[in-house]
């Protein structure tokens, strides 16, 4: 016959054959199926400011980036992330050496891994945790080693002396999210800096998902860890354009580091992608300047949103964990009589027409998930209030 494969050896490589389809892709094909309101997948339902829209418009009618650009990112975005990290964190880089442009966040992370990695290092990353981490230090070759955030009254905790316990002499790297996905958690000055003292004291190196740098609450501040002693010759800091301006399908990330950090990950990051996203970096670029009002009224408009969904979830039976960073909502099922959040979630567009995620899918440990599912509140308040709506409709007594 022809078309069929002849080898009996899979056709997956062994790295990849735990990671199937994301669930993000499956309980979003399920919302569209059911006509369920998704507040699963992380992106907003409306598009960031018009100026910015404006912005790569412009560029796209002047023929700036409709080829490709520079491999290190378009000098004018560069210039504006450097701008950036001197502006709310008083770091300082050198846009030309110390700045690369990445298609997103996530190929960042893959390209850091792929470049810092070697064969059998062990990455420590705090579970639960993105799934693009896993499957970029499976790619990279490197043991994942998961150090849990425990539930806490007020959230979602890092214990450090399981952190300290967890490092061993083949621990390469260190991976933080912070503000956290799922969890919402923002890591505190103390706990950024025991994090830093045992990068310096066991001579790891560090990188830094900070892609919700600007969606924290509640008196809560983003400390880049860049920015602690001894950090920044070797932290690998990354940030993202599509969280803070809701414009994720551009697809425009960064890294900050030394210059000799840069080389390494843009040495894998041109066999990735090259380039991407050509005038999107112009607008981009343009964006890092609005005023500090543009990034305030952001913030107050997703805390508004946050309280409105979390207050919804409260009233149909959930407790929630209110987040202090990012715009998710992790909620615990089990006073609801529930245990199994994957089989939660599966349901739960039949039961209340609304979709969220199984946080098991974030950990290695997936009973410390299994109670917990994760909603996003980065939609239009009235999404949210007919969400909340349903959900205290099928689960309220």
């Amino acid at each position: 016959m022809t078309g069929m494969t002849s080898t009996a050896r899979p056709l997956l490589n062994r790295r990849l054959a735990e990671f199937g389809t994301t669930i993000f892709a499956e309980m979003s094909a399920l919302a569209v199926r059911t006509g369920s309101i998704n507040l699963g997948q992380g992106f907003p339902d409306t598009d960031g400011p018009e100026e910015v829209r404006e912005a790569a418009v412009r560029a796209l009618r002047e023929g700036r980036g409709n080829q490709y650009p520079p491999g290190s990112g378009v000098p004018e975005l560069r210039t504006a992330i450097a701008d950036h990290q001197l502006r709310f964190h008083g770091l300082g880089f050198d846009p030309d050496t110390e700045v690369l442009v990445t298609a997103g966040a996530t190929e960042a992370i893959a390209a850091a891994m792929l470049a810092l990695l070697e064969p059998g290092d062990e990455v420590i990353a705090f579970e639960p945790y993105y799934d693009s981490y896993a499957a970029s230090i499976a790619l990279a070759g490197g043991t994942r080693v998961p150090v849990t955030l425990r539930p806490h009254e007020d959230g979602f905790r890092l214990d450090l002396d399981e952190l300290r316990a967890a490092v061993t002499d083949r621990t390469r790297l260190l991976l933080v999210n912070s503000p956290h996905n799922p969890t919402g958690t923002v890591l505190t000055r103390e706990e950024l800096a025991a994090i830093a003292a045992l990068a310096v004291e066991r001579d790891l190196l560090v990188v830094t998902d900070e892609v919700y740098e600007h969606l924290v609450f509640d008196g809560a501040e983003h400390l880049p860890l860049a920015a602690f002693p001894g950090m920044r010759e070797r932290t690998v800091t990354i940030g993202s354009a599509g969280k803070t301006f809701s414009f994720t399908g551009w697809k425009v990330g960064w890294v900050t580091a030394t210059p000799a950090l840069v080389s390494a990950v843009r040495s894998a990051k041109q066999f990735l992608t090259y380039v991407s996203a050509g005038p999107f970096q112009y607008a981009v670029a343009e964006a890092l300047r609005l005023p500090d009002s543009y990034f305030d009224e952001l913030r107050a408009d997703l805390l508004a949103k946050r309280d409105l969904l979390g207050t919804g979830l409260e009233q149909a039976g959930f407790k929630v964990f209110r987040p202090a960073g990012t715009y998710f909502i992790t909620a615990d099922i089990t006073p609801l009589g529930e245990s199994d959040g994957f089989g939660f979630c599966r349901a739960l567009p039949e039961r209340a027409g609304v979709v969220a995620i199984p946080n098991a899918v974030f950990y290695d440990h997936r009973e410390a998930g299994a109670p917990f599912v994760r909603f996003a509140f980065c939609k239009q308040t009235s999404v949210l209030e007919e969400a909340a709506e349903r959900l205290r409709k099928a689960f309220a007594h």
